[in-house]
């Protein structure tokens, strides 16, 4: 990719708040003579945090309402310090665990703001949590666990990245739980390997229609039926991707009996240390390298 004649401002509008292209954007822009508009923007708190970053560095953004940020283009970048926002993903994930496997886990470095909603949904399942200045505790205080109905959508919306995780507690759930994934197509194929493992979970590849409905029903969207509370038992499992293999993880330490989960090397992509968390928590395994 070449620019002869320099990089220009544009007025850009993207078809979906996308957070990676929202970033290509913004990173493009900075160095780019004039001024670029870009309306429906992610405003993600990693969107943000990079947007931070890119100020210090000698950049001028202005975030404006309604998903517009404005970049003016500046000759150069210098140098920066900065600490980057905790990994919400995992923070969601690791109190998931908590939730299915009826434990108590701290997560250092997690702040409320950023985790609203999705602390909204732990409570309204049955899980509790602590905010400190240094982080949040999550546990299952005991007692049945709650079915939920979730539309996964951009932030300020329920991460598409957080429904796996909690899919493994809501198998625990008394009652049915509905998912309705909006952003990512197929991405309730890690149920085949909870189904195996003795959870109901029915997948509908064309979505569902439900008329109390928030998002916006998209073409692709994929929606799960999980129907609780149901025993998992020890199986045999093959990581298929990130999240969905640190689901699986879940899932193994919630069951009775032992389970063999293999190819864990996509999961260390997401999830720094994961091995050395899990004896922090106290997870009965053994780690085969």
């Amino acid at each position: 990719m070449t620019a002869p004649n320099g990089l220009k401002g544009a007025n850009i509008e993207l078809p979906y708040p996308s957070v990676g292209a929202t970033e290509q954007v913004l990173l493009t822009a900075v160095l780019a003579e004039g001024q670029t508009e870009l309306r429906n923007a992610a405003i993600e708190p990693e969107i943000i945090d990079l947007i931070c970053i890119l100020q210090k560095m000698g950049a001028i953004i202005t975030v404006e309402p309604n998903r517009v940020i404005f970049i003016e283009g500046v000759p150069e970048l210098r140098g920066y310090d900065h600490r980057a926002i905790f990994d919400r993903n995992e923070a969601a994930s690791w109190a998931a665990a908590a939730l299915a496997t009826k434990g108590d886990v701290f997560v250092g470095g997690v702040k409320q703001e950023e985790m609203m909603t999705f602390l909204n949904v732990f409570r309204k399942v049955g899980g509790d949590f602590d905010v400190h200045d240094d982080g949040i505790r999550f546990w299952h205080p005991g007692g049945t666990l709650k079915p939920v109905t979730i539309e996964t959508d951009v932030h300020p919306g329920f991460m598409t990245d957080w429904q796996q995780p909690l899919v493994v507690a809501l198998t625990q759930a008394e009652g049915v739980s509905t998912i309705h994934e909006t952003v990512y197509e197929n991405r309730f194929g890690f149920t085949d390997a909870l189904n195996k493992m003795g959870a109901e979970i029915t997948v509908y590849k064309d979505g569902l229609s439900d008329d109390s409905r928030r998002v916006m029903r998209r073409e692709f969207e994929q929606a799960a039926v999980i129907t609780g509370p149901t025993p998992l038992t020890g199986a045999d499992i093959e990581v298929p991707d990130l999240r969905g293999g640190f689901s699986h993880l879940i899932a193994a330490l919630t069951a009775e009996g032992q389970s063999k989960v293999t190819n864990l090397g996509i999961i260390s992509r997401g999830y720094e240390n994961f091995i050395e968390k899990l004896r922090l928590l106290g997870a009965d395994f053994v780690f085969e390298s």
